[in-house]
């Protein structure tokens, strides 16, 4: 196992989900808060591959025991990620739960499909998808729900960005899916949005749902299923993490690291010390997609 002292940590969408008790996993109370950050190894067990972190800056996360948002943590040393020289403990902080999944999902969508969705796409992760889809050429139909996020995507080079707000919005998520053969959806929405998007896709197509925005169970005609073999799987980076071997969870690491700097860049809104816990989760709440909120354990507080 390892000690580290903590530096810095992000407030995910999955965080939210987990202090209101909607998130897929319990842990046993009392508890604390975080399923990733940063900080600095400053004490370790006997075993090798721990020692070799003694001083290295790291991410990790933490789905199953304590979260992140504390001064010190006791963690396993295999959950650990020590960061390349060049990259920076802010960026690195969100290493693990938005640029491992983004590598994750678009990994999954190439794997016997010629093209995908994604919904949420204004999101930081959605963001990361659009760009690694772009640099892979991977064809990719991104949804977003106002305008303003559709003039961003397309000056991100977006291809095929869609608003859902608009009226003729179905007639066009027809028309993309058909053109591009989009067979999968890479849902962060649930509830009805996950129907809606699938009814409007070839026969055969999958929904990959990975998150709750909509805070609803996902719906879908049962003639899409029954009739149009269509279907829905879930994905928990977790599970993902622990089936791949451990060489191939390395390589994943690594490659997520190169790409930290330009395709897998956080944009970051605001650092808060704990103590602001409360004004911290409601700004980003507020608006999630303009930029990570993080945790600075150092920081003085800056409120009464």
């Amino acid at each position: 196992r390892c000690s580290y002292a903590s530096l810095l940590h992000p407030i995910n969408p999955s965080d939210l989900l987990f202090l209101r008790g909607d998130y897929g996993t319990r842990k046993p109370l009392p508890v604390i808060a975080g399923f990733e950050g940063s900080g600095v190894v400053v004490a370790t067990g006997n075993n090798i591959r721990a020692r070799l972190l003694q001083g290295r800056r790291v991410a990790c996360g933490s789905p199953h025991s304590d979260g992140t948002w504390a001064e010190y943590l006791c963690i396993p040393a295999n959950t650990c990620i020590p960061f390349m020289p060049d990259i920076s403990t802010i960026q690195g902080a969100s290493l693990i739960v938005n640029p491992l999944t983004a590598y994750a999902l678009v990994d999954i969508a190439r794997k016997g499909h010629r093209a995908a969705l994604q919904t949420a796409a204004a999101s930081s992760l959605g963001r990361m998808i659009v760009r690694l889809s772009q640099r892979l050429r991977f064809p990719m139909i991104h949804i977003v729900r106002r305008p303003e996020q559709v003039a961003t995507l397309k000056a991100m080079g977006a291809d095929y960005v869609l608003d859902s707000s608009t009226d003729d919005f179905d007639q066009q998520l027809t028309e993309y899916c058909q053109q591009l053969q989009a067979t999968l959806v890479i849902d962060a929405v649930a509830g009805d949005f996950t129907g809606r998007i699938l009814h409007a896709m070839p026969d055969g197509s999958r929904a990959l749902v990975y998150g709750l925005l909509s805070g609803e169970p996902c719906q879908v005609d049962v003639d899409d299923l029954v009739f149009r073999r269509k279907g829905i799987d879930g994905f928990w980076l977790s599970d993902w993490i622990t089936q791949k071997h451990s060489l191939a969870l390395l390589h994943a690491a690594w490659q997520v690291q190169r790409l930290l700097k330009h395709d897998f860049q956080t944009a970051v809104r605001a650092c808060f010390p704990l103590e602001d816990y409360a004004f911290a989760l409601n700004l980003y709440e507020q608006r999630m997609s303009e930029g990570k909120v993080l945790f600075m354990p150092q920081l003085q507080r800056s409120r009464p």
